[in-house]
């Protein structure tokens, strides 16, 4: 492996010396996600996918490194056969899909809500820098850090301030007894049905309500996850239809990988809620982690969906932006203090600005 990294230490020096940007690639299954990517003959790929392998897994300390070419489908089959899972339930877009491109959106799924986002679980990193150099942050165990935390930094960072190397991060044991119910609510019952059971002592891992196809009231959708007590405990306190286990399990992977039907609407908003935020009402397809998280179809109009959700204490992400002009940022723009910190991060990790320039804001 380093004459791999050697080979790309020589890409980076090149690039600095041309100014030609680089697009780190992994997988390639994750590039929709950010900006739009400039014409291809204006820069050339940094790709990731032959720098693979597990480097270190101790089962017993709950911690994994790997690098970041290395299949995300490898490390679920590794942490599976030993009863262990990623919690914050990332998803997964296809056999291509890598651990480094993972991390680097920073994308959790519907255990999020009960877990924690990727971004907690990440210990350490190894980063390729401007200089072509491998720069150490953080480690393999949790208090491990003194000052600012950059690996948490760099998970969701989509390769601004550079490529990812290798990635130690906290797995979790996999709950001994999952159940699921379904409930027929409205969206405002089933937002304050969610806040309520927040104050409980309820092992709630995922939540999920959808809009009725037929325009009438929706259904919400509640796992519980823990042992056997609590869950049964759960379940007569939440009430409503059991699942079958097979058919919960094919929705969860639906919603986890994004292969429901809710996902293939475009253009497609993710925007984010306090708990406890009202309906957004127009265009609301999908509520995930107790309404902290809502999937809007067709807002076109994207200055009065953010103004709307700003107000409201949130943020709207254009998730995937088919049919809206270039122009419109992916991301909410940042306040003038925190756009120049993310400046200021920048110029100091990548001051020729050669990884993934304007894949999160065209100011860097």
């Amino acid at each position: 492996m380093d004459a791999t990294l050697s080979n790309f230490s020589e890409q980076v020096a090149r690039a600095r010396a041309t100014g030609r940007p680089l697009v780190v690639r992994g997988g390639g299954t994750r590039l929709f996600y950010g900006s739009p990517l400039p014409p291809e003959d204006s820069f050339d790929w940094l790709d990731m996918s032959g720098y693979s392998g597990v480097v270190h897994y101790e089962p017993t300390e709950l911690v994994l490194t790997a690098r970041a070419g290395t299949p995300l489908a490898e490390i679920e089959t590794l942490l599976a056969s030993r009863g262990q899972m990623l919690a914050f339930e990332p998803p997964r877009f296809g056999p291509a899909d890598t651990f480094g491109g993972c991390v680097a959106t920073g994308l959790s799924g519907p255990r999020r809500m009960a877990s924690g986002p990727l971004s907690d679980f990440v210990l350490g990193c190894r980063l390729l820098n401007a200089d072509g150099k491998v720069l150490h942050f953080g480690g393999e165990v949790m208090k491990n850090v003194a000052g600012y935390d950059v690996s948490r930094l760099l998970a969701g960072s989509l390769g601004a301030l550079g490529p990812l190397l290798e990635i130690s991060i906290k797995v979790a044991p996999r709950p001994r007894c999952e159940a699921t119910c379904m409930l027929d609510l409205d969206e405002q019952s089933a937002l304050a049905a969610c806040l309520d059971w927040r104050a409980k002592p309820i092992p709630v891992s995922a939540t999920a309500w959808m809009t009725d196809p037929n325009g009438a009231g929706g259904r919400l959708s509640v796992r519980l996850s823990g042992n056997e007590s609590a869950v049964r405990d759960g379940m007569s306190a939440i009430g409503g239809e059991r699942l079958a286990e097979a058919d919960a399990g094919a929705f969860w992977r639906n919603l986890r990988d994004q292969t429901h039907d809710a996902f293939r609407a475009r253009p497609l908003w993710r925007v984010t809620l306090p708990a406890g935020a009202p309906p957004l009402a127009q265009g609301t397809l999908l509520d995930e982690w107790g309404g902290s998280l809502r999937w809007l179809d067709g807002a076109t109009d994207a200055a009065a969906l953010r103004a709307r959700v700003r107000a409201m204490g949130g943020f709207a992400c254009l998730y995937r932006r088919d049919g809206i002009p270039d122009e419109v940022p992916t991301f909410d723009p940042l306040a003038p203090a925190l756009l120049e910190i993310h400046q200021r991060l920048k110029r100091e990790f990548d001051p020729d600005a050669i990884f993934n320039r304007g894949r999160t804001y065209p100011e860097f």
